[in-house]
């Protein structure tokens, strides 16, 4: 079965899930294919580059079953509106960009219902862990009561690395040689890359308008005491009875715990299940590679499974 894939995006995601499209479909007997690239101006179609043509058009030539997003969240509303085209057009949306989700759920939800196609967001929730499946699937029926987790691999490094000794000024220096942390940081630091994969995250289990969720964060400036035994996170965490609010704070969290067990980049997010107990995933690779192999998934998803709205 041959798969049409256009993409948006040129950057480390974006080459890493044309590197790897190919191969992964394969294995499931199916022929995924980059077909376009789309950057800000130009776009590649057939090996040569060009300049950009309108998405209906492109979708509607090249009879693309998926709309690859791996664009930045940088609040221009070309994201949101390339997605509502491509389902309007017929396509899956699967997408790694955050900031058209936060604005746009509603529309994008309504859109992909009338278009009987599916909206793929793992890449946004948190890369290679599969924390966004357990929510809106895996754990349907659980009557989740609250959830919790490290959701940004450079807080959890930057922490670990204050803890071994380093200054702050040096633990993030480190993360951006090892590329962990980005050029500006200040998300991570300031909690809002966590805040915002937990509203979305909050969105698939309980149906929380992502844009009327309120975030409170507290920014890692200084680092506080820990109990021996404990290791500093940095979590959010949101509760079903308070609708609407996602915490992110510093927290002190015993070793032998799913996010104080946590080691360098890694992230873990627990799901306090009622009766059902506790349910934790955690790992899944900080990186570019991890971001596009969570977008592999979700494209095999969405052309293998009969599924519709957010997935």
């Amino acid at each position: 079965m041959s798969i049409p894939i256009v993409l948006a995006g040129q950057g480390p995601v974006g080459r890493a899930y044309a590197e790897l499209v190919a191969e992964r479909g394969h294995r499931y007997g199916l022929d995924l294919r980059v077909v376009a690239v789309r950057g800000r101006d130009r776009q590649r179609e057939s090996g040569e580059w060009g300049p950009l043509t309108e998405l209906p058009e492109l979708l509607e030539r090249t009879g693309a079953a998926v709309f690859a997003q791996a664009v930045p969240s940088d609040g221009d509303d070309r994201a949101a509106r390339e997605a509502l085209q491509a389902l309007e057009a017929g396509a899956h949306v699967v997408t790694a960009t955050k900031s058209h989700l936060l604005a746009h759920w509603t529309e994008l939800a309504e859109a992909a219902e009338r278009a009987g196609r599916s909206v793929r967001i793992s890449a946004a929730t948190g890369a290679a862990m599969p924390a966004g499946d357990l929510a809106r699937s895996a754990l349907r029926g659980f009557d989740v009561d609250a959830v919790a987790g490290c959701l940004n691999g450079t807080a959890t490094f930057v922490l670990d690395r204050v803890a071994d000794g380093a200054d702050l000024a040096g633990a993030v220096a480190e993360a951006q040689r090892a590329g962990i942390a980005e050029a500006d940081p200040s998300r991570d630091l300031s909690g809002d890359d966590a805040a915002t994969k937990l509203r979305l995250i909050s969105a698939l289990l309980w149906g929380w308008g992502p844009a009327r969720t309120r975030a409170e964060t507290e920014p890692i400036t200084r680092i506080p005491d820990v109990p021996a035994g404990h290791r500093l996170r940095q979590v959010a965490r949101a509760t079903r009875d308070e609708p609407g609010v996602v915490r992110v704070a510093l927290s002190a969290e015993p070793e032998s715990s799913p996010l104080g067990a946590l080691r360098g980049p890694e992230k873990a997010v627990r799901y306090d299940c009622g009766e059902a107990g506790q349910v934790a995933v955690s790992g899944g690779r900080s990186s570019p590679r991890g971001a596009a192999l969570a977008m592999i998934k979700d494209t095999l998803g969405a052309v293998l499974e009969a599924t519709t709205g957010f997935r």
